[in-house]
């Protein structure tokens, strides 16, 4: 069959377990052809097509019949577009004959090939008919207040029926829906038809002797389904009167959907054994801890399905003592979709462009399927795990098409959301061919949580690029993060949109940090020795220590070359400054940083052999990763960290620094870039450009040649915030927001945890 419906009152109105219900009829039966039917533009339908809960339209005639396309292209429909653009007169024609006119107001909506107005009945006169008429167009007046001029003898009904014929589709089996009188030309082409319940009473009254029109009960998709019954479309497909059914729901009231087990899968003689992390980051730990005290929950991540490893299983235990009733729900991927989901299209496509580097970023159809292939798998584990109303913690860029599914899955979780890296602005996003799958999938969510409120702002501006929406609440960033003082501040922030009249909450989160994690590591026995040795070997030589990833958003070269130029402005620092860089390597198979590395090793080597001298090395490079407890021994004795990325959604290194500091009463200056998230959270810290080479000396020179009580004053100011926003508040921040977005959907109100914007 071929299902023709109007939108506004009709498609996308009605009760919202009727409009489930009809979506998920029409998702399940291929043979539904659906066609949009509406006085929407182009461009006002767009937005449609990324919300993944509506289903996808074969054709769209719209414009009030005016323009007819493609529905999964959006490319014309020909001969049928032709023959109606030569129809057309052109706007300033229009324009021209009804300026005489008083009481008109120009729509200002997109449309094409067609001219729209407000005004009263009145205002519709024999005079302006026989006018438009003149001009080979006709005047339609509906709702009270709608004028439309159109070509003459185009309307939804002629468009629907051309194409009808133009696709060789049995009249019979075309079913139409409307409720408004803008709607009445569909019906008067012989199609069996339904005006839905509360349509407008002049569409009524002029339907109301057509013996194949139904006058439905139900509002909007409800109306729609009472017609399929009506009409006996439901039998003749085979389809039986109910939609399927939601999937069955578990028993899990929290469900983490993370990218990582929480604990550690090694394969030893060829058996799989599973471990306790060896050196967890502070998140791990923080999200287990919802689980602790005997709560049940599910944590779903991935892991490789290997045959020669025997029979995979969907479930385990993570940690009885600690976590009786938290089991990990694994989904099963193969090695080959590990590799193209994360180590290939996830960092060759996504990463870089989320760090506004776009060129180099590569994009392939054939890997984007396997995207959404894992993420789906990832949404019906999910679905599967969580409990009626259950709150889903949906975890960073790798799994943003899980909402999509989740949504039409199990309409009734509460869906959070944290993006851990950085969200770019609408300019640099836009690039990515999915960009509306993506936005849509995330406008399925009910909170969706970032690092740093700008990054929640270039959300909203890149959200606006796809689809209306309204901002309804907004709250200013001071004082909890800088607003124009570095690169990433902002000054108010948008906390809630409104999307076809669903509310999402949105949030500034920045994780972090576990201080007994570093408290730990401070009291072994090793760091203590490995300090004291250091203290010996860095006497009279004052140590700038960089530690980062190998990756272009680091901005390595970069700061390389600014070091380059500190020595030779100021030749003083010859063998009183080592600079130890600690880069750690990409995960294994990521073949896209060797070029990097080889640019990096080439430029170490310059300055070294530039400037060395008998005893005494300018650059010190560490390409491998150092346990962090040996990291806490250097970042202890040295006097500056210089952390300046090019971009960065945090970075946690910096607060691992100032943390050590403040714990051991320290002086040690901070230089960092204000391109990264912290930059907008940590007081005190030395701000530097790093597109700016000047800068980049100029500030690494300054933080040197700081006083004492000056470098001890700003790094109270950092330790005071590391110290109060650490990773419990993270995470009982985001739990607390999930929780009142829960509370907000049930009807109920929660009193004010630690939500904060």
């Amino acid at each position: 069959m071929l299902l023709a419906t109007d939108l506004d009152g009709t498609f996308l109105a009605g009760d919202p377990e009727n409009r489930l219900k009809l979506y998920r009829l029409i998702v399940a039966h291929p043979e539904i052809d659906l066609v949009f039917v509406t006085g929407r533009g182009l461009e006002s339908v767009l937005p449609l097509l990324s919300d993944p809960t509506i289903p996808q339209p074969d054709y769209i005639i719209c414009d009030v019949g005016c323009t007819v396309v493609n529905g999964h292209s959006q490319q014309a429909i020909q001969p049928l577009q032709g023959e109606i653009d030569d129809l057309w007169p052109g706007e300033q024609m229009i324009e021209d004959v009804l300026q005489s006119f008083d009481g008109l107001q120009r729509q200002e909506v997109p449309q094409e090939r067609r001219v729209s107005y407000f005004c009263s009945s009145d205002v519709v006169t024999d005079e302006m008919i026989a006018r438009v008429e003149a001009l080979s167009c006709n005047v339609l007046f509906s709702g009270g207040k709608y004028l439309d001029i159109l070509p003459r003898g185009v309307n939804k009904g002629r468009t629907l029926s051309r194409l009808v014929e133009h696709l060789d589709v049995d009249p019979e089996s075309v079913l139409v829906s409307g409720d408004t009188l803008n709607d009445l030309s569909m019906y008067e082409y012989g199609f069996k038809g339904v005006c839905v319940g509360e349509s407008e009473s002049a569409l009524l009254q002029a339907t109301e002797q057509k013996a194949r029109v139904l006058h439905a009960d139900a509002t909007g998709c409800g109306g729609i389904l009472e017609a399929f019954e009506h009409f006996g479309y439901l039998g003749h497909l085979g389809i039986e009167a109910e939609a399927p059914d939601a999937m069955n729901s578990g028993k899990s009231d929290l469900v983490i959907v993370y990218h990582r087990l929480p604990y550690e899968e090694v394969v030893e003689n060829g058996e799989l054994i599973r471990r306790r992390p060896k050196s967890p980051n502070g998140i791990i730990p923080t999200l287990l801890s919802f689980f602790a005290d005997g709560k049940a929950g599910s944590w779903v991540a991935w892991s490789i399905d290997d045959p020669e490893l025997g029979p995979f299983q969907t479930h385990t235990e993570v940690d009885t003592d600690r976590y009786e009733q938290l089991v990990a729900a694994r989904v099963p991927l193969s090695k080959d979709d590990v590799d193209i989901f994360y180590k290939r299209f996830s960092k060759e496509a996504f990463w870089p462009t989320l760090h506004t580097f776009w060129e180099r970023a590569t994009f392939r159809d054939d890997h984007w399927q396997v995207f959404l292939k894992v993420n789906k798998r990832f949404a019906e584990r999910t679905a599967e795990e969580a409990a009626e109303n259950a709150v889903v913690w949906i975890h960073d860029y790798n799994l943003w098409m899980v909402p999509a599914y989740l949504r039409e899955m199990r309409p009734d979780l509460t869906i959070a959301f944290f993006h851990h890296t950085y969200f770019p602005s609408a300019d640099v996003f836009n690039v990515l061919p999915w960009r509306r799958e993506i936005v849509g999938s995330l406008l399925q969510c009910d909170h969706i949580g970032f690092h740093i409120p700008r990054q929640a702002e270039n959300f909203v501006d890149v959200a606006r690029g796809v689809t209306p929406l309204e901002v309804t609440e907004k709250a200013g960033c001071a004082p909890r993060f800088l607003t124009y003082g570095c690169a990433v501040g902002l000054d108010e922030m948008s906390t809630e949109i409104k999307v076809n009249d669903r509310k999402i909450g949105l949030g500034a989160h920045p994780v972090g940090l576990d201080l007994n994690r570093v408290r730990q590591a401070l009291t072994q026995q090793s760091v203590i020795d490995r300090m004291e040795t250091l203290r010996e070997e860095l006497m009279d030589v004052r140590l700038i220590l960089s530690v980062e990833r190998l990756d272009f958003t680091k901005g390595i070269i970069e700061k390389l070359d600014a070091y380059e130029r500190m020595l030779n402005e100021h030749p003083e620092l010859e063998t009183k400054v080592t600079l130890m860089m600690v880069c750690v390597p990409a995960a294994a198979g990521m073949t896209i940083y060797e070029e990097l590395l080889s640019q990096i090793e080439q430029t170490v080597g310059r300055i070294n052999g530039q400037f060395a001298q008998v005893g005494w090395t300018p650059v010190q490079f560490f390409f491998r990763a150092l346990p962090f407890e040996e990291l806490v021994s250097y970042y202890t004795m040295a006097d500056v960290m210089w952390i300046t990325p090019l971009r960065d959604g945090l970075n946690l290194v910096a607060k691992e620094y100032i943390a050590t500091q403040g714990l051991t009463n320290g002086s040690g200056r901070l230089v960092l870039s204000e391109f990264a998230g912290a930059a907008a959270e940590l007081r005190g810290a030395i701000l530097a450009n790093p597109h700016h080479p000047q800068d980049l000396a100029d500030t690494c020179y300054y933080a040197l040649a700081m006083s004492r009580s000056e470098a001890q004053n700003r790094l109270s100011e950092a330790f005071e915030v590391v110290s109060r926003y650490d990773i419990d508040y993270w995470g009982r921040e985001f739990i607390d927001t999930a929780e009142q977005r829960r509370a907000i959907k049930l009807g109920k109100i929660l009193p004010i945890g630690h939500c904060a914007a």
